[in-house]
């Protein structure tokens, strides 16, 4: 039973009114960080991308409130990408960023995945230190991602 003040983590499909909402927060954020936003500047990751059977897309919520995502979706048989990580600002420094990698990893495993590879931009150094606590390690590019300074992937299991 979770606690009162407990995050509560939900699989949910990125379209729908949370998904939604925290996706457009996401981009918003980003921009912030990096000047600018191009959806074509970066791999896609639409809402059905970010549905099973391949892919997951989960939504975190604080008093019954969306405050957090993160989706994953398939980049071949063996790896999934986590996508859209994302905690809105009033509910960071909660674990809550920590807790939806740890749940889309569980998420990865379930789809079949034995490893998952990420990427995160020179304006989110928080991200960088979550994913390399949480045991990712530095890898080359793998993808085309023009905003992208950090390529990650850890395996699983």
């Amino acid at each position: 039973m979770r606690r009162v003040g407990e995050p509560e983590i939900r699989a949910e499909r990125a379209d729908d009114p949370a998904g939604r909402a925290l996706l457009v927060a996401y981009i918003a954020d980003a921009t912030t960080r990096i000047g600018e936003w191009d959806e074509t500047r970066t791999p896609p990751a639409g809402a059905e991308a970010m549905a099973p059977p391949g892919g997951a897309f989960l939504v975190a919520y604080l008093a019954g409130e969306p405050v957090g995502c993160a989706g994953l979706v398939r980049l071949d048989e063996h790896t999934g990408e986590v996508k859209r990580m994302y905690v809105a600002p009033t509910a960071r420094r909660r674990g809550l960023a920590r807790a939806l990698l740890a749940q889309i990893e569980e998420a990865a495993l379930a789809a079949g995945y034995g490893r998952v590879r990420l990427d995160t931009s020179a304006g989110q150094p928080e991200a960088r230190a979550l994913y390399e606590a949480a045991g990712y390690r530095h890898v080359e590019a793998y993808n085309d991602n023009q905003y992208a300074a950090h390529w990650f992937e850890k395996e699983l299991g």
